[in-house]
Parts: structure tokens; sequence; C-alpha cells
């Protein structure tokens, strides 16, 4: 039961990465360049919407969700008819709340690295000919290597310690959609410490390796800066 939840974990963690980074990038980026009267307005609306997971208690979140994705409502009813299975308590339907569970983790480090770079660079490659598709992916991405990394790790490190929207979405089925966050909640209700006790040191070391790595990116990032 243990290894299908850590493969699970982990599957569910790189996949959710991996959407994130394809979604935030852009995301971000129009983000840091909304001006104008009306981007103005709708600027804090969007951050704050995106945001929201932060300090939104994630069974809310779950509960919404659930909601959201039930065939009594209009997606629900789609996947439903499309697939023939429920997003609710499966692993796509985890890895839709994930996404939207993890996003500020990734938007937010992102839209803070493309609003620092030098508009000298993008200028030149302007002058250059290169068109704003090419300027992103030749000039923007590059020259956010480090706080894409960044924004990689704490998407995945945010969702591999999920409980509350993993719970909500996928509750509790082996194999299917029992992570660690849950397999250690389900020991702990059944008295089998032992596992608790192997689970949860094995998530603390997890968590506590990944933020070294994560505190070295950002200090040598800053070192190169100031240099």
């Amino acid at each position: 039961m243990l290894p299908a939840a850590i493969w699970l974990t982990l599957k569910l963690a790189l996949v959710t990465t991996f959407i994130l980074l394809l979604l935030a990038a852009p995301l971000a980026w129009w983000l840091a360049n909304l001006r104008g009267s009306w981007g103005g307005c709708l600027k804090p609306v969007l951050e704050a919407l995106i945001g929201l997971p932060l300090i939104l208690p994630p069974t809310v979140l779950g509960f919404y969700l659930l909601v959201l994705f039930s065939p009594r409502n209009p997606l629900g009813e789609f996947w439903l008819q499309l697939t023939g299975s429920t997003l609710a308590f499966s692993f796509t339907g985890l890895v839709v709340a994930s996404v939207i569970y993890s996003l500020p983790f990734v938007v937010q480090p992102l839209q803070r690295a493309f609003e620092e770079l030098d508009s000298g660079l993008l200028e030149a490659a302007a002058m250059l000919g290169a068109g704003p598709l090419d300027r992103f992916f030749t000039v923007v991405l590059p020259s956010a290597r480090r706080a894409i990394l960044l924004a990689a790790c704490m998407g995945f490190a945010h969702t591999v310690g999920e409980f509350g929207v993993v719970l909500m979405i996928g509750g509790n089925i082996p194999g299917e959609t029992q992570v660690l966050s849950i397999a250690l909640f389900d020991a702990v209700e059944t008295q089998q410490f032992a596992q608790a006790h192997g689970i949860a040191g094995g998530l603390l070391l997890f968590a506590m390796l990944l933020l070294v790595v994560i505190y070295s990116i950002d200090n040598r990032g800053k070192r190169k800066k100031h240099a």
C-alpha cells in the first residue's frame, strides 16, 4: 500500500508541476506587463483570485471543487459524458485540483522575476527584429531560469504536502487517490503508529532537503545579482 502511495504522490506532483509551469509562465508574464487604466484595475483582482488558495482553508477550496466536479454541474457532466467516469475521486480530478491549489506558489515567483527583468534586453531584442513570442522564449525565459527552477520546486513541494484538497476531491482510495498525506492520516486513524512515524519522518526529511535546495538557489541568485 505504501509504495503505491509514494508512486501516486510523485506522479501527482510531477504532472501538476509540469502543467503549472506551462500555465504559470505566460500567465505571470501577462500579469507582470498588465498596465493601463483597465489593466491597473484588473491586475489586483486577478492577483487576488490566483493567490486565494494561499489563505483560503484547503477544505473550502476542496468543497467548491467537489461541487464543480459533480455530474450535476456542467463541467462534471461534460467530463462524465466524455470519459464515462467522474472527475471527483479520480487521479485527473486530483491533478486539476492540485494545479488550482498550487498555482500561486508558481505564478508569484515568476511574476516577480519578470517584473525585475531588465527592459533594455527586451528593447535590444526588439531592435534586432525579434517578435513578442520570440522575445519571450529567447530572452524572458532564459533570463528567469533561477525563478523558474525555484517556482518548480515550490509547486512540487506544495503538491506533495497537500491534504485538505486531496481528501475532499480524491477521498482515500488505495492505489487510485491515496497519496502520502492521506496514507499518514489513515495510519494514525487505524493506530498504525510505526507506519505513521515512517511516513511523517520521510515527508519531514523531504521537506527539509527541498527547502535547502530552494534557499541555495535563492541565495546563489542574490549573490549573482549583487556581484
